[in-house]
């Protein structure tokens, strides 16, 4: 997409402007998500921003404030004890994002429907993260959360987001009710589903690995049938213990079908195992 768009021939201040302007936009997409579709419906779906709508219920506590006041110290703390340069971008993304929210807090609620703002909030916020994402960056909160706690345990990074996560959600079961937690949980859900879907697009190929007796023939049909390139790994039977070949290639979906009986009409008794493949860059995919 535009973010990729011949990214390597930019100059480095107009790659710096491009990935500033997807922090920027990506803020103001979450913040206006808050607004319109998950504060207004009571929708705490996790993160620093469900925090704030929950503290709003209980205690009318403007939810930028808290943003702010939770987001700025949490970044603070994961330069201390992480140890890593954030960078700017990121930064900037803690920062502005409570300033959107404070922009758009008068704004009309879009839906009083909880699981209508469930899907569209949680929908838009996904798309704002992700084009975050995509100009390097963050908008802090949480993910510093998880990242300390995984540094001080032996959680996995996703085991201490989930943890994070669900605490805010079962917060928000018990100060509001558990219907409006479940809407919590089908926002938080589509958002991740949405982040993935704005960085990997729509385009999904198949990574086609081999093994076969004839690994010379299906090589070349491969090669030259299918016009796809080929990478042969060495491996060995698990039951014979033989040395066998282990043909790997990437093909496009439509594709994949073609493959299969290219490689059957080579031999019938080929093993096939074909993986989804979300992200393929090179000759013949993305540059």
């Amino acid at each position: 997409m535009i973010a990729r768009y011949r990214r390597k021939q930019m100059p480095n201040w107009l790659r710096q402007i491009l990935d500033y302007s997807f922090v920027l936009v990506g803020a103001f997409f979450v913040a206006m998500a808050f607004n319109l579709f998950l504060l207004p419906n009571n929708i705490a779906s996790g993160g620093v921003a469900g925090v704030s709508t929950i503290t709003k219920a209980v205690f009318n506590w403007e939810p930028s404030i808290v943003q702010w006041g939770l987001n700025i110290p949490l970044f603070i703390a994961g330069i201390v004890i992480l140890g890593k340069n954030f960078g700017a971008k990121s930064l900037v993304g803690t920062i502005i994002l409570p300033f959107y929210v404070f922009l758009t807090r008068d704004l009309q609620p879009a839906t009083a429907d909880p699981l209508l703002a469930a899907i569209f909030g949680g929908m838009i916020v996904g798309i704002g993260i992700g084009v975050v994402f995509r100009g390097k960056a963050s908008t802090g909160g949480m993910d510093l959360a998880a990242q300390i706690l995984h540094k001080y345990t032996a959680l996995p990074l996703g085991i201490c987001l989930a943890v994070f996560d669900g605490l805010i959600v079962l917060t928000a079961s018990f100060v509001f009710s558990i219907e409006e937690g479940l809407y919590a949980l089908i926002g938080l859900f589509i958002t991740s589903r949405t982040i993935d879907f704005v960085q990997v697009g729509l385009n999904t190929s198949k990574n086609v690995m081999v093994i076969t007796n004839q690994p010379e023939e299906v090589r070349r049909i491969l090669l030259n049938d299918i016009d796809r390139g080929v990478t042969i790994f060495k491996g060995s039977g698990g039951y014979t213990d033989e040395d066998r070949k282990v043909l790997m290639c990437v093909v496009q979906q439509n594709e994949f079908s073609k493959t299969t009986r290219a490689v059957k009409s080579i031999d019938p008794d080929a093993f096939v195992i074909a993986m989804n493949a979300t992200e393929v860059l090179g000759e013949g995919f993305k540059r």
